[in-house]
């Protein structure tokens, strides 16, 4: 039976460092992702992808601003723009999947789902909102949009404006979720979750949210109600490391859930970088994953690249 593995991707999967974002760049970096996975594919691995969207979805927002501004064109909430970037990131990530599978006469599908993620109406993500998004304002335009929106606005650390922050709300649930396991048991290449999935509350009805899902996390969620076998998280750097560039700098081959439980506490890994990775992969782990592998994309064709976290 063919082995079911989830892949998050990271953010360099798509915009790398210095880059614009413009369509020629983003195409050629999910072609050179896609490509590290062909290894998966030639060892009859059944793959589901997940996905990050922060420039893309700030750049979304951006477009949006432009348009109020010139042509008065009321601009979206947060989950309609996360919408936007699942169908525009999924279209790259498929044609980069159907070049690859071409080249290497692979037959499989390749299927993008608008996924939906439900949260908690009253989680306390909501009572104290942390996560940046969007375009950077001076403080008097930023004061503005806050009176007549009740948007929530504070002052980057580094000194480059002011952004709004909205909520990152904990994963409960996500939608057609048996959908996409039957899809990727049938050797269909699944990208879902794509953002975090756009956020949802239940309130008698369901409706769209301003918030931003942890990727990471959503995907570990994907992982564990799909009953995946591996959890691969894709990132910018080979291995975790203690110590990250600092003296006694240490690459870390294997984790087990004890020692990278110890190793939060201590502060290890930096928030907003290693640690959202760390949270998901014991997410992952503890509620019946055999072992999650983080990783750089590139090093993948490595049976042992990694780090890999396990029981």
């Amino acid at each position: 039976m063919n082995k079911l593995a989830v892949i998050a991707f990271g953010g360099n999967a798509l915009l790398r460092s210095g880059q614009k974002g413009n369509y020629e760049e983003q195409i050629k970096n999910v072609m050179q992702t896609c490509d590290s996975l062909t290894d998966l594919l030639k060892q009859n691995y059944n793959i589901v992808i997940g996905h990050g969207n922060g420039p893309q979805v700030g750049n979304v927002m951006l477009q949006h601003e432009a348009g109020k501004k010139k042509f008065d064109i009321e601009p979206m909430p947060m989950d309609f723009c996360v919408a936007e970037t699942q169908g525009s990131i999924g279209y790259l990530i498929e044609q980069g999947f159907r070049n690859i599978l071409l080249r290497e006469k692979i037959n499989r599908n390749v299927v993008t789902l608008l996924t939906q993620v439900t949260v908690d109406k009253n989680d306390v993500a909501f009572s104290n909102p942390s996560k940046p998004v969007g375009p950077y304002y001076k403080k008097d335009e930023a004061d503005a949009i806050m009176k007549a929106t009740g948007a929530i606005f504070r002052e980057d650390p580094k000194g480059n404006g002011w952004r709004k922050v909205v909520a990152s709300p904990r994963p409960l649930h996500i939608s057609n979720i048996e959908l996409i396991k039957q899809l990727a048991l049938e050797e269909n290449i699944v990208i879902s979750v794509g953002g975090g999935g756009i956020p949802v509350v239940e309130d008698g009805d369901i409706k769209g949210v301003e918030a931003v899902i942890d990727k990471d996390l959503a995907s570990a969620l994907l992982a564990v109600e799909i009953g995946a076998d591996e959890f691969y998280i894709l990132t910018d750097v080979e291995k975790v490391y203690i110590n990250f560039r600092k003296p006694g700098e240490l690459a870390l081959n294997h984790l087990t859930v004890a020692q990278a439980e110890e190793y939060l506490a201590q502060g290890q890994f930096a928030e907003g970088s290693m640690a959202p990775k760390i949270r998901a992969a014991l997410y992952f782990v503890k509620n019946g994953g055999k072992e999650c592998i983080i990783t750089e994309a590139s090093q993948l064709s490595n049976p042992n690249c990694g780090t890999r976290i396990f029981w």
